[in-house]
């Protein structure tokens, strides 16, 4: 059997020599946040957690290590039964929990027993979280930001997309925060991730992505839903050169329809959502807006709610920055095609760019979206 050892190094390099990160936390604490990829294999599910933790606190700690030890005996043993059951003789497997002790050492020592190179995580989640937090919160941001800038409805999402499928560097935070950024832009049957998660899914694509090249990423308010961007990241972002896209306000609006069908088939949520902008708009116009929603008249809700709320809204925050873009792009249409050229557009900025400012480091931008 080999001797298990313990990692501290936790860079994407080092992740990468393992060929499954495995946390072996109960079920909630999985979901409140893990290391991204990892798979959860809890030694001690939730309920078997709480009744250890019950009994060592308050009867007798010998016996919530006996028990403990007979769940932990038992869960390994089915998962070396089905889950491991077809892994290969070099399987290199990382075991973490919550701080590096009795749950993944035992896990480590098992497979490490059948002849598996196995490493635990020193310190466990606790030593991730604190990578998480030195990256996002503590240090500064070198990263070769360029951001997709434009109004409500201009497709931003789509084209950073495109910008991925050409080989592009990007960093999608609506994707991430499973969220559109907008009062209207919950997806339906999703929840958001926790804070922690969210923060160590923008971390996890930080560290895959090479920082000397440019990276896209749409601008964003501060809070992405009820996700928070970390502040330095909001600070790279404000420090970016920034390209605008221009779309006319009809073109617009037929846009967001077909891309929130989701709200559109839930009445409720839509309605709701209509209600939330209660506070910023005379109830007449509020009145007029739920009218369009149950007459199904979603069109002429997109542009009512462009011109009378999301338009003049980015245009408080376009004179609040007091600065210029570095490009932009106009399209007649947001077509497939029209969404190409935009992308090639952008992908011609970025090469000039890099030729004459290879930091890609240009005037402040901030855009605050409800």
């Amino acid at each position: 059997m080999q001797e298990i050892e313990y990692l501290s190094d936790l860079s994407m390099t080092t992740l990468r020599q393992f060929d499954e990160i495995i946390d072996v936390r109960s079920p909630s604490e999985f979901l409140e946040d893990h290391i991204p990829g990892s798979v959860n294999l809890p030694v001690l599910n939730d309920a078997e957690r709480e009744e250890v933790g019950t009994i060592y606190c308050k009867i007798s700690k010998h016996d919530a290590r006996r028990i403990g030890a007979g769940y932990v005996t038992k869960n390994i043993s089915l998962y070396l039964s089905n889950y491991f059951a077809e892994k290969s003789n070099n399987y290199r497997p990382l075991v973490y929990c919550w701080r590096g002790g009795m749950r993944s050492a035992s896990m480590a020592t098992i497979l490490s027993s059948v002849g598996w190179y196995t490493k635990v995580i020193e310190s466990g989640y606790r030593s991730w979280r604190q990578t998480v937090i030195d990256n996002l919160r503590e240090s500064a941001i070198e990263h070769a930001f360029i951001l997709i800038d434009g109004q409500t409805g201009t497709n931003k999402t789509k084209i950073l997309h495109k910008l991925a499928d050409n080989g592009c560097q990007v960093i999608d935070l609506e994707g991430l925060a499973e969220h559109r950024g907008s009062v209207f832009g919950g997806l339906a049957h999703t929840k958001q991730p926790s804070q922690k998660y969210f923060e160590s899914l923008l971390h996890h694509r930080l560290q895959e992505l090479d920082q000397t090249k440019p990276i896209f990423v749409e601008a964003e308010s501060p809070k992405i839903g009820r996700r928070a961007l970390p502040k330095v990241v909001v600070e790279a972002m404000r420090r970016a050169p920034r390209i605008e896209l221009q779309v006319n306000a009809k073109e617009r609006a037929q846009n967001l329809v077909a891309c929130y069908t989701d709200l559109i088939e839930s009445p409720s949520r839509l309605h709701n959502a209509i209600e939330y902008l209660r506070p910023y708009h005379a109830g007449e116009t509020i009145s007029s807006w739920l009218a369009m929603s149950e007459r199904n008249d979603y069109e002429s809700l997109a542009f009512n709610l462009i011109e009378a709320h999301y338009d003049p809204c980015y245009e408080r925050q376009r004179k609040k920055r007091n600065d210029k873009p570095a490009k932009v792009i106009t399209l007649n249409s947001l077509c497939d095609q029209s969404l190409e050229f935009a992308a090639a557009e952008i992908e011609l900025f970025s090469r000039e760019r890099r030729i004459s400012h290879p930091t890609l480091r240009s005037s402040p931008d901030s855009m605050h979206r409800v």
